[in-house]
């Protein structure tokens, strides 16, 4: 009987621990913000909070300085959520000014999420990083070494998976990851060569929602020399679904319309 109790309760355990659905306290909402050791905790009271803020909550805002020193964290994955939850209230000034930060962070992840929060705001200097998005991203050594694949082309990853490893000397040894989400397009090296630190080794092609999320915001800020890569989408892009075809035309169009408008409003200003 205990047998299957801790059978049934372990799994049950794990669930709840980390399963972001399950409402928090006041309380355990601040602790898990001030939590150091279990990045999961900090990130399941930012979800929440980010749920309040969508709903108009305006107890939310009691935690807003510490949703703001987030941003500063040092794990890249709490730095992208708080990217994201910093966009679910477009009015927060301070939320703005973190943006701003955020959108030159050293990781990708980290840069697209700001970059798609500050469209919330009406702000598009984060243009060019949501351009990006709809291209391969280079990933690059993070050491020197002997260059050890794991993975072949045509791979999906995630942030975090292992792609190979760096091989430096007989013990050490250093971890290759993915910093987004994708497919391994293909290797720029073979698998025993040398590379050097920050030499790309591997192309990753953009994943759908990624691809998704950059085309809507390009219907709203998107200029027309981001044409080129909204129509490689618009004439249909291999292992892309149809509703990516779709918002790729209709963001073209939305680009065309705007930049029309301009021209005309350009035109007429020179005639009064």
């Amino acid at each position: 009987m205990i047998f299957v109790l801790l059978f049934v309760l372990v799994p049950f355990l794990f669930w709840r621990g980390t399963w972001f659905g399950r409402t928090l306290t006041e309380q355990e909402t601040g602790e898990y913000l001030a939590e150091s050791k279990h990045p999961r905790r900090t990130q399941h009271a930012l979800v929440q909070l980010a749920e309040r803020m969508e709903r108009g909550d305006p107890s939310a805002r009691r935690w807003y300085p510490q949703v703001r020193a987030l941003a500063g964290h040092e794990l890249p994955e709490i730095r992208s959520t708080v990217a994201w939850v910093m966009g679910q209230d477009n009015q927060s000034e301070e939320f703005h000014a973190a943006l701003l930060v955020l959108v030159d962070d050293p990781n990708p992840l980290v840069r697209r999420n700001a970059a798609l929060s500050l469209v919330r705001f009406g702000d598009s200097r984060g243009r060019r990083e949501i351009v990006a998005m709809l291209r391969p991203h280079a990933i690059t050594a993070p050491q020197p070494g002997v260059l050890a694949v794991r993975l072949k082309p045509g791979d999906p990853v995630n942030p975090g998976t292992l792609l190979g490893h760096i091989r430096a000397g007989e013990e050490e040894e250093g971890e290759l990851r993915s910093p987004l989400p994708g497919t391994l397009e293909r290797w720029l090296v073979r698998d025993g060569a040398a590379v050097s630190r920050d030499e790309p080794v591997a192309m990753l092609a953009p994943e759908e929602t990624q691809v998704w999320e950059a085309l809507r915001a390009l219907y709203l800020i998107g200029e027309p020399e981001d044409l080129p890569e909204v129509e490689r989408y618009a004439r249909g892009a291999a292992g892309m679904p149809a509703r990516i075809q779709q918002q790729a035309a209709l963001t073209a169009e939305a680009i065309r319309r705007r930049a029309q408008k301009d021209l005309e409003a350009s035109g007429a200003k020179k005639t009064s």
